[in-house]
C-alpha cells in the first residue's frame, strides 16, 4: 500500500555529478568565451553600436567582422535555450522526488525573484549588460512555461519574437555611433548611470522568451539527453543554423567593417532585423554543434574538456567574475580604456579574462568547490521549500 508523498524540510540534494549532462555544462563553459568576447566591444571605437567601425588595422576589422558575425546577438540565445532546458531539468527532478507540479512553478518564481535580486545587484555594482536579471524576470513572469501546450508555446514564441525583434532594431537605430559608455567621472556616478538601465528588465525578459521556449522545447525532446536518437537533427541544426546566422548578420557586419551603408533608414531597419532575427538560428547551432562534441567525447574527458565543464557548472559565478575586469578597464576613475583599443587587442583581453576564469573553475572543481554564487542562489531558493519525499 502506498502514501502520498509528503515533503520533508530541506533543499533537494544536487545533481550527482556522475548523473549530469556533459553537454549542458560544455555548453555553458563554452558560451561564457562568447560573451566575454561580446562584452570586448566596449573597449573599441565601435562601442554599442554594432554598425560603426572599430576603425584599426586588417586585423581589427577582420575580428570585428568575425565576432558580429558569429558572436554579437548570437550568443545569447544559446544562454536562453540553455536557461529554458534547465528549467524542464529542475521541474522534472522535483516533480521525480514526488513533489507537486504547482509548488515546482513556485520554486521557479522563487529562484527568478532571487536572480533579479543578483541582476540589480550586479547591474548596479558592475557592468550595465547583465542578463541575470533578465532570466529571473522571464521565470517570475513566466513560471508555468514548463506545463505550457506546444500550440501555445509557439504562439507566445512568434509574438515575443516579433516584439523582441522590432525593440532591438529600434534600439540600434536610436544608439547613435557616438554614444558614450554608461561611465561617469567617478564610480558612484556610473553606478546611478548604469541603475537608470533597471527599468527595461521586463522588456528584456519578453526579448529572450523565444530562445527560452525553445529550450523548454527541447528539453522535453531530451535532446541532450538523447544525442544518438537526436544526432541527425543536431547535424542540420548545426549545418543550416551557422549560414542562416551568419548571413543574416552581414547588413549589419559590413557595415560593421566599412564595407556597405544602407541606402534609407527603412533598408537600415529591414537588416537590423534580419540580424536580430536570425540570432536564434546561430544559438541553436552553437548548441547543436556542441551536443554533437559532447556526444563524441564520451567518457573521454582530457583536461581541457574537464576545466571547461567545471567552468559550465558555474556559470553564473564566472559569468559574474568577468565584470570587474570591464569595470575596471573601462572607468575614467580607473584604466579608462573604453573605446580606445582596437577590436583584436580588446578581443585578447576578453578570451585571457575567459581563460582565467575557467583555470579558477579547475581549481574549485579539483578541491571539490562549487561556485559561490551557485551555493548562494540554491540557499536563498531553498531555504524555505520542502523537500518531497518519495512515496512508500
Amino acid at each position: 500500500m502506498s502514501t502520498s508523498p509528503q515533503p520533508v524540510a530541506g533543499p533537494i540534494a544536487p545533481t550527482p555529478l556522475s548523473q549530469r549532462l556533459l553537454a549542458p555544462d560544455l555548453a555553458r563553459g563554452v558560451m561564457l568565451l562568447l560573451i566575454a568576447l561580446a562584452h570586448s566591444r566596449q573597449l573599441h571605437a565601435g562601442g554599442n553600436s554594432l554598425t560603426t567601425p572599430a576603425g584599426g588595422g586588417p586585423v581589427d576589422v577582420a575580428v570585428q567582422w568575425l565576432l558580429t558575425s558569429f558572436v554579437d546577438g548570437r550568443a545569447a540565445p544559446l544562454f536562453g535555450i540553455l536557461f529554458g532546458y534547465g528549467l524542464v531539468q529542475m521541474t522534472r527532478r522535483y516533480t521525480g522526488l514526488g513533489g507537486d507540479p504547482t509548488q515546482a512553478r513556485r520554486l521557479i518564481r522563487r529562484r527568478g525573484a532571487w536572480l533579479i535580486v543578483f541582476g540589480i545587484a550586479h547591474v548596479i555594482l558592475l557592468y550595465s549588460g547583465d542578463v541575470i536579471g533578465a532570466y529571473g524576470a522571464f521565470a517570475v513572469m513566466f513560471a508555468g512555461v514548463v506545463s505550457w501546450s506546444r500550440r501555445r508555446m509557439w504562439t507566445v514564441m512568434a509574438i515575443t519574437l516579433v516584439l523582441g525583434v522590432a525593440a532591438a532594431s529600434l534600439l540600434q537605430i536610436l544608439t547613435p555611433s557616438d554614444t558614450p559608455l554608461a561611465v561617469g567621472p567617478t564610480l558612484l556616478d556610473s553606478a546611478i548611470l548604469r541603475t537608470s538601465a533597471l527599468p527595461v528588465l521586463p522588456i528584456a525578459a519578453v526579448g529572450i522568451a523565444p530562445s527560452v521556449l525553445i529550450g523548454v522545447l527541447a528539453a522535453r525532446m531530451r535532446l541532450l539527453e538523447q544525442p544518438d536518437r537526436y544526432r541527425p537533427l543536431l547535424h542540420r541544426f548545426a549545418l543550416i543554423g551557422f549560414p542562416v546566422a551568419v548571413l543574416g548578420a552581414q547588413p549589419v557586419a559590413l557595415q560593421a567593417v566599412g564595407l556597405w551603408t544602407p541606402g534609407s533608414p527603412g533598408t537600415d531597419a529591414a537588416g537590423h532585423a534580419v540580424f536580430a532575427a536570425t540570432g536564434i538560428a546561430g544559438g541553436l547551432a552553437f548548441l547543436a554543434a556542441i551536443a554533437l562534441v559532447a556526444y563524441r567525447l564520451g567518457d573521454r574527458r582530457g583536461p581541457v574538456t574537464t576545466a571547461l565543464v567545471a567552468c559550465g557548472r558555474r556559470s553564473m559565478t564566472f559569468y559574474i567574475a568577468q565584470s570587474p575586469v570591464w569595470l575596471v578597464a573601462t572607468e575614467p576613475s580607473l584604466l579608462d580604456l573604453g573605446g580606445r583599443l582596437g577590436a583584436a587587442t580588446a578581443a585578447g583581453l576578453a578570451v585571457a579574462t575567459w581563460a582565467g576564469t575557467v583555470f579558477i573553475a579547475h581549481a574549485l572543481d579539483r578541491t571539490g568547490r562549487r561556485g559561490p554564487f551557485e551555493a548562494l542562489l540554491r540557499r536563498l531558493t531553498y531555504r524555505s521549500r520542502a523537500r518531497p519525499r518519495p512515496a512508500a
